[in-house]
């Protein structure tokens, strides 16, 4: 059973098709850091809280992190920073591959087909995105996994983009990045990553209001929206200026990139996904800085994802689209492969007789 994992910086999520329909498990990629002791873990392990020992410390990973970081009042870690593995956690790695080893869990055949999401070399920072594919590449083989990467933006173009053949624009707003793909027919024209996403926006955020950036990011996840005149100098007001900020920015890298190409002439259809686009009203705020900004190519329409609760596990959710985008990479792939292994199954036979 072919597997899609798109690994985040807030959010890990794996995607497959057992059942006949796409499920999804996911687990945020966070972590807090509590005391060790005898009470606390019989408590953790009835409730079946993921966490890790490291000496007199406990690690409570994923979504109850940040239950706990409420009650405890201290301050959530992550283990990714910019959509890449963060040079300032000693417990990233380790931390990521438990949280992996959760969603996705072990490989019910040899060889099962798997597709990990990966960023684009960005165009804004010196980041080095090779040692963070290659790890989670890795991770995922150990776990007995035939693994692949892909580009985040081109499993939008998978996601969202089969009625134009493949062809057009996947643009994925998360949390540390944005990766942009255009692709022609499924192979990509122009690819690449910007170092800004929504903790770019909550950062700003923080140090215009004041607020602690946690609670910047609830009130982004749960109480905004496009579209409201909103009181100056209120965290929704600031919100909707480094929004509209970084769209701006997104679409003019994405017009100099373009105008270093020879794209063809056909129409391109944009798709956009994301956890940071889940805001009701954001395709309009798009839509709008879209038709201000001159591409060098024929823009046919917007795809657009259908506004659904955080709590939701649509596969039409912005925030899954990328693991559903692996998911029929992975699908592809396997169905590429059967030829092979039946011609291998053949040759094994023949040469038993």
């Amino acid at each position: 059973m072919a597997k899609g994992l798109d690994v985040g910086t807030m959010n890990i999520i794996c995607a497959d098709k057992g059942d006949g329909s796409i499920s999804f498990a996911q687990q945020r990629n966070a972590f807090l850091e509590m005391e060790s002791n005898d009470l606390t873990k019989h408590m953790l392990d009835n409730s079946k809280v993921l966490y890790t020992q490291r000496g007199n410390n406990l690690n409570v990973l994923g979504e109850d992190a940040f239950k706990f970081s409420n009650v405890f009042n201290k301050h959530i870690r992550r283990p990714m920073k910019q959509g890449i593995i963060s040079p300032d956690e000693k417990e990233s790695i380790p931390i990521i591959k438990v949280i992996i080893e959760r969603v996705l869990g072990a490989p019910e055949k040899k060889d099962e087909v798997l597709y990990v999401s990966v960023p684009a070399n960005p165009v804004d920072s010196q980041l080095n995105v090779l040692y963070h594919s290659k790890t989670v590449e890795a991770l995922a083989k150990k776990l007995g996994y035939n693994t692949f990467t892909i580009d985040e933006g081109l499993s939008v173009v998978y996601s969202e983009l089969s009625d134009s053949n493949f062809t057009g624009v996947g643009i994925s707003i998360g949390a540390g990045m944005t990766n942009v793909t255009v692709a022609y027919m499924a192979t990509p024209i122009v690819s690449f990553s910007i170092a800004r996403g929504g903790d770019w926006i909550d950062d700003q955020v923080s140090v215009a209001t004041g607020m602690a950036k946690e609670r910047i990011t609830s009130i982004k996840e749960t109480d905004f929206s496009f579209g409201p005149e909103y009181e100056l100098g209120c965290v929704q007001g600031a919100l909707a200026v480094y929004y509209d900020a970084l769209l701006t920015y997104v679409l003019q890298q994405l017009k100099r990139k373009l105008s270093e190409t020879a794209p063809p002439d056909a129409e391109f259809q944009v798709a956009i996904a994301g956890g940071s686009t889940r805001a009701r009203g954001f395709i309009e705020m798009f839509e709008k800085r879209l038709s201000e900004t001159e591409l060098p190519i024929k823009i046919s329409g917007i795809k657009k994802s259908r506004y659904v609760t955080p709590a939701s596990k649509d596969s039409r959710d912005p925030l899954y689209a990328i693991a559903r985008g692996c998911l029929i990479a992975a699908l592809t792939k396997e169905a590429s492969l059967a030829p092979e292994a039946q011609a291998s199954d053949v040759t094994e036979t023949n040469a038993k007789k």
